[in-house]
This record gives C-alpha cells, sequence and structure tokens, in this order.
C-alpha cells in the first residue's frame, strides 16, 4: 500500500496511525506542489509547466521557504508511482484528502495521471465530518494534521476506489481549472473548486495596513488570525510585492533581505 498526502505536516501523523494500526502499513508520499494557487494553464505541457515553475520561484524569492521548490519532485514522485504500480499488481493507493483547496486540487492534478491503474485507487476525503479533538470534543478538521492520530482508524473505514465516472468527469473538472488559470482557486464545498483572479485578497489586504509601518511578520500573523483568507503566506507576501511595485502600499526595508527585515504599510498620501 502507499498513502498519498499533499502537505509535510501529515506526514507524521498518518505515520503514528499506521504505527497504530498494521492494516494501514505502506509507504508515505507527498505532492508538494500547492495547486490552489498559481498559473496552471497547459500546467502538463513544456510552456506551461515552465511558467509555472518560474511564478513559483518569483513567489519563494527571500521567503523563509526558498528551497522548497518542489514541482520537479512531484514529477519524479508520479513517474516513480507509475513505474511502481505497473510492476506490482496488487499494489494499492490511497489518497488522503482534508476539506481544503490545497489537497482537493493536487488530488484534481494527480488523477488524470493514475487513470490506467482504476480499481486500485482508493480515496479518503474527510469532507464535512466530525472527530475528537485532545480535549475530547468534536470538531471539523480542514487538514488532516489536525486529526489525532488514534482518529485516523476511524477514517480509515472511509476508504472507497475511485469510480469510473469519477475517472472520467474529474480530470476533465482539472482541464476546465487549467483553461481558467485564476492563480487563486477555493473550495466551495464538497469537490467543488471555483477560480478567482490574482487580486482577489487585494482588497481586504489593504484594509488590514494603515499609515503607521508594521513588521510583515505582525501583517501576516494577524491576516492569518482576522480573515478568512484561505491563502499561505508565500501567496500573500507574493501579492503585498506586487502592490508595492504597483504603488497601492508601501514597503521599508529590503526583500533581499529577507522577510524579518520588510514592513509594510498603507502609507500617509
Amino acid at each position: 500500500m502507499i498513502h498519498i498526502v499533499f502537505s509535510e505536516p501529515d506526514i507524521a501523523v498518518l505515520q503514528q496511525a499506521i504505527d497504530l494500526d498494521a492494516t494501514l502499513a505502506g509507504s508515505i508520499i507527498q505532492i508538494k506542489d500547492d495547486f490552489g494557487v498559481g498559473p496552471i494553464k497547459e500546467i502538463f505541457e513544456p510552456e506551461g509547466y515552465k511558467l509555472r515553475k518560474h511564478w513559483w520561484e518569483e513567489a519563494l524569492a527571500f521567503s523563509p521557504y526558498s528551497d522548497q521548490l518542489g514541482l520537479d519532485d512531484d514529477k519524479l514522485t508520479v513517474h516513480k508511482l507509475l513505474k511502481q504500480l505497473t510492476e506490482e499488481a496488487n499494489l494499492e493507493v490511497w489518497i488522503w484528502m482534508g476539506q481544503n483547496q490545497h489537497d482537493v486540487c493536487g488530488y484534481y492534478w494527480l488523477m488524470g495521471q493514475l487513470k490506467d491503474f482504476q480499481g486500485r485507487i482508493q480515496v479518503l476525503y474527510l469532507n464535512n465530518l466530525p472527530f475528537i479533538n485532545e480535549k475530547g470534543g468534536i470538531f471539523y478538521p480542514s487538514h488532516l494534521h489536525q486529526i489525532q492520530p488514534k482518529e485516523f482508524l476511524k477514517a480509515k473505514k472511509l476508504a472507497r476506489p475511485i469510480t469510473s465516472s469519477e475517472f472520467e468527469i474529474d480530470p476533465d473538472e482539472w482541464t476546465k481549472l487549467c483553461s481558467e488559470n485564476g492563480y487563486i482557486r477555493l473550495l466551495e464545498g464538497g469537490k467543488k473548486i471555483v477560480s478567482k483572479p490574482a487580486n482577489f485578497y487585494d482588497k481586504e489586504l489593504i484594509g488590514l495596513l494603515n499609515e503607521e509601518t508594521q513588521k510583515l511578520s505582525k501583517f501576516l500573523s494577524i491576516t492569518s488570525a482576522k480573515t478568512i483568507i484561505k491563502a499561505s503566506d508565500v501567496f500573500i507576501v507574493w501579492r503585498l510585492r506586487t502592490l508595492s511595485s504597483e504603488g497601492k502600499i508601501v514597503v521599508d526595508g529590503s526583500w533581499e533581505k529577507g522577510w524579518k527585515e520588510v514592513g509594510v504599510s498603507i502609507g500617509r498620501g
């Protein structure tokens, strides 16, 4: 058995669950790219792939994550996975998804590449399901790593084969999203993803700024705590850099020195 997850924090908690239940035994692989943001037009073609890689290099520049570009890793990961599925006739793949656009978009990207192995691909989509947290309360997790390892033992019962109709419809859904090429993709419920333009969050981001300069780290904390913006800090900072280049906000400090040395404000007009 091979387990697939889409976020690094999910690996550790799933491994702990495997340690508790031998029936889950298998390797864990991660699809590293966040397909919920950035350009995806013609993503499986050389030019589309090159454009996305260039965008990620730009977005990750000066960030604490500048060494985490994972596109090449993903291509190699899928290549090795398909080879292993071809060579091992009894091998199954379990795809784990939380209720968030990162996981669901990763699933859509992966689906068309696994169509030759229908019947051997299981999906576990923890969509709007209650779990027990560490304090004994009920909550609805949006990400796998929010779930206690022992709770995965109940979650495994949700595994089901991806149907033939899903193998037909879901790759078409990804094709549609690629043609729309919005730089933001949001989960509206179920597996419904909608495309939004790159500037979708700009008004809200600008609204959080004032005339006084605040450290970028503080601004990102406020954004996380006080808004419903569903985008990574890398994407938010990419938008701030864009807004700065357009003269819509003011940046103090040098990006070249890293995020810690940057402050942001609306300016004094």
